[in-house]
This record gives C-alpha cells, sequence and structure tokens, in this order.
C-alpha cells in the first residue's frame, strides 16, 4: 500500500499571529546585530536555535525553517529576513477556516 501525502494541520490564528510577531522581532535584532560583527555572530547563532525550537513548537516541523536555520550561521548572508520568510511559507493555507454561523430564526 502506498502511503499518500501527509494531511497539514490547521494552526489557529493566534499561533499564527505569534509566529509571525517572532519571527519579524528575531529578523529585526539579527539584521543590526549582524553589523555588529563576532559578537554579534555568536548572539545570532544562539537566538536562531531557539527561534528554531519555538517556531516548532508553534507551527510543527516545515521545510522551510532549514534553510532559514543554516543561512543565519553564515556572516552576512542572514541581512535578509529569512524567518519572517520561512513562516511566510509555513503558515501558508493553514490557517482556521471560517464558517459562519447559521441565520437565527425569530420566533
Amino acid at each position: 500500500m502506498v502511503p499518500g501525502p501527509i494531511p497539514k494541520l490547521l494552526l489557529s490564528r493566534t499561533r499564527i499571529r505569534v509566529a509571525w510577531v517572532i519571527a519579524l522581532a528575531v529578523d529585526a535584532i539579527q539584521i543590526p546585530a549582524t553589523a555588529a560583527g563576532p559578537v554579534g555572530w555568536f548572539l545570532d547563532i544562539g537566538l536562531d536555535l531557539l527561534t528554531m525550537i519555538v517556531m516548532w513548537g508553534l507551527l510543527g516541523f516545515h521545510w522551510a525553517f532549514l534553510p532559514s536555520f543554516f543561512t543565519e550561521w553564515v556572516p552576512y548572508l542572514n541581512l535578509a529576513p529569512f524567518w519572517t520568510l520561512a513562516v511566510a511559507l509555513a503558515t501558508r493555507g493553514r490557517g482556521e477556516i471560517e464558517v459562519p454561523l447559521p441565520p437565527r430564526r425569530l420566533n
């Protein structure tokens, strides 16, 4: 029997919003830290490890997190907002579907 594709888990809006806020904050911290030289690079490594753990906890595993994690270790390559891009890819199409409530009958 050939296994089919793994279905995507739906994520709550809160989890998606928290992931976006974290990704934007981490990228905002890392861009100036990279310009600080080697001291900033060590800060980046610790921040990337923590971010990877938090993102996996919030959103689950996604392939987009791996390049974001490893490219951040290359000096000056992390001037691009890789965590924000990774969260955009990981959360695309995984939000809750809004189901409208049926209309209430007035008696």
